[in-house]
């Protein structure tokens, strides 16, 4: 168990947070590629849509929770009330039991109601995750509470292996199984074994999340004999307070998530009834979308999630203790290292995007295609970063409410806009990538006022944008002209891509540093960062004082 934090030292912890979600990116599609290789463009399309659904319902039924109860443990612990936070966590697990199994059951028994046909028998695989993932969740929120995220970064890594491992095997029996039934069986039993993967690793996860909690047993009762709290409070008032507090971080969260699964709902009867194509079309095309591009931006992104689930105890923790300004600069701090990682990475992904589509997830026959979508989208890495810290800040200042409106707010403007694309427009795909910028950037900007109103949060412009945007040009430029280069020496994809993009990082480091846009004090901010300081200023690359 992790002690108080202080100083920077959510930063570190975030950081911690940040690796493992980026390792279980990067892992993710590292699977995905053999997996589509497997299954194909179709099963593909049939798994991506199943897991949209899914998704959307361990939203509403127990994906928050960590953030939730971590919001209010940590308030709790702020305050040295241990029995009341000990308390929280007993209430959150029966919490889970009840709404996790019925979303479960909801899940397997309606599951023709979100999917048409026997693509249904995907979904239903996922429905027991769903159950499982709540209790996983509430014991990653407490270990979150306390200020360590070693534990939910270690869990999150070995579900991530043990899913990939699983999918891509039980994937391969399944097809097997199927080897004299149609294209689209064997599409759909495939599909149904990646399903299986994510439940296997799910299960592990929360042995090992139990094995963590009854290894602090003792340490955490000790403590709670010692709270002299006179006060212990009730579990209805806990319920009530938990419910108050989880009821709009869920609704938050659904629907600044839900936009991706309602515009895959809106596209596939859109495109079979209007537009007259057929099921297995219209899963190829979306499988495409959200299964190649979709998951690709999902990989610097997990930064700003890390970020944001690191931000909502210490946050709340602040604001237990009315430590306004502290908050305000956490969050300020916060956001300007997010973007210092979310432009590069989005400008990257728009120079680089066929390369990079075509070591990942090589189909030919949808590689223009993917590739193409890719570097539109590429842009909203940087504002769903932004939009899913502000997330987190909102929340743990106690504002639960405005991400919620900030989100009903932007899906209404892009449902709008999509249906009007795809009804009266040739545009299908695109038409999806135009409201997802749509989306994104209303959401940016909606909970930026929020947070500049409610905590006094500004942003500069000249250090938190501009100056990254240039540097991130100028390496874009470079990372272009690299593999440029080096495709007239070496015909290999991957012999071409990883040095321009290592070349590509020590451009804009070096170019990052040198501006100005980074000063020595915030780089003791970061983890190891004397150790940093020590490095750039031997390199001489820290811009001069005049």
């Amino acid at each position: 168990m992790a002690k108080k934090s202080d100083g920077n030292n959510y930063l570190k912890q975030a950081g911690i947070l940040a690796a493992a979600g980026i390792i279980c990116r990067i892992i993710g599609i590292l699977y995905r590629s053999p997996l589509t290789s497997i299954i194909g463009d179709e099963g593909n399309g049939y798994y991506t849509s199943a897991y949209n659904i899914y998704t959307i319902i361990l939203l509403l039924s127990s994906y928050s929770i960590p953030s939730a109860i971590s919001k209010i443990i940590s308030a709790k612990l702020a305050l040295k009330e241990y029995r009341n936070a000990h308390k929280i966590f007993h209430c959150a697990l029966i919490y889970v039991c009840v709404i996790g199994g019925a979303a479960s059951l909801f899940t397997f028994f309606g599951a023709g109601l979100f999917l048409e046909g026997e693509a249904a028998i995907v979904l239903k695989v996922f429905s027991p995750t769903i159950f499982l993932s709540g209790f996983a969740g509430v014991l990653r929120g407490y270990f979150q509470a306390h200020g360590s995220m070693i534990q939910t970064s270690f869990s999150q890594i070995v579900e991530q292996i043990l899913n990939a491992v699983i999918s891509i095997y039980a994937a391969h029996i399944l097809i097997g199984m199927a080897v004299s039934k149609s294209s689209t069986t064997k599409a759909i039993y495939g599909a149904a074994g990646s399903a299986l993967g994510t439940g296997s690793g799910v299960v592990v996860a929360l042995l090992f999340m139990l094995a963590v909690y009854a290894l602090n047993r003792k340490m955490l009762h000790k403590r709670m004999r010692k709270d002299r709290h006179r006060y212990t409070d009730s579990y209805r008032d806990i319920l009530r307070g938990m419910l108050g507090t989880v009821t709009p971080i869920i609704l938050s969260t659904f629907i600044y998530n839900f936009s991706t699964s309602f515009n895959q709902t809106v596209y596939s009867k859109v495109m079979i009834y209007f537009k007259g194509m057929s099921v297995a079309e219209t899963a190829t095309a979306y499988g495409v979308f959200a299964g190649k591009a979709m998951v690709i931006i999902n990989i610097p992104i997990a930064l700003a999630a890390s970020l944001s689930s690191a931000m909502i105890p210490t946050i709340s923790k602040s604001s237990a203790l009315g430590e306004r300004a502290t908050a305000q600069k956490k969050a300020e701090n916060a956001m300007w290292t997010t973007m210092l990682i979310a432009i590069p990475a989005a400008i990257g992904m728009i120079a680089l995007a066929k390369p990079i589509m075509q070591l990942l997830f090589p189909q030919k026959d949808t590689l223009e295609l993917a590739a193409k979508l890719l570097a539109m989208i590429a842009v909203t890495v940087v504002f769903y970063s932004l939009s899913t810290l502000s997330n987190g800040i909102l929340q743990g200042i106690g504002k639960v409410n405005l991400p919620v409106r900030n989100a009903a707010i932007a899906l209404a403007v892009q449902t709008l806009l999509l249906i009007v694309l795809l009804i009266f427009t040739e545009l299908d795909l695109y038409a999806l990538v135009i409201c997802l910028i749509v989306y994104s950037f209303m959401m940016c900007v909606l909970n930026s006022i929020s947070m500049r109103r409610y905590i006094g949060v500004k942003e500069n412009m000249k250090t938190m944008f501009f100056l990254p945007l240039a540097a991130a040009c100028v390496m874009g430029l470079c990372a272009k002209g690299a593999y440029m280069i080096l495709q007239i020496f070496v015909n290999s994809n991957v012999v071409c891509l990883v040095p321009s993009i290592m070349i590509s990082v020590i451009v804009y480091v070096i170019i990052i540093l040198k501006i100005g846009a980074v000063d020595k004090e915030q780089l003791l901010g970061f983890p190891k960062g004397k150790r940093i300081v020590e490095i750039v200023e031997r390199c001489h690359l820290l811009k001069t004082e005049k």
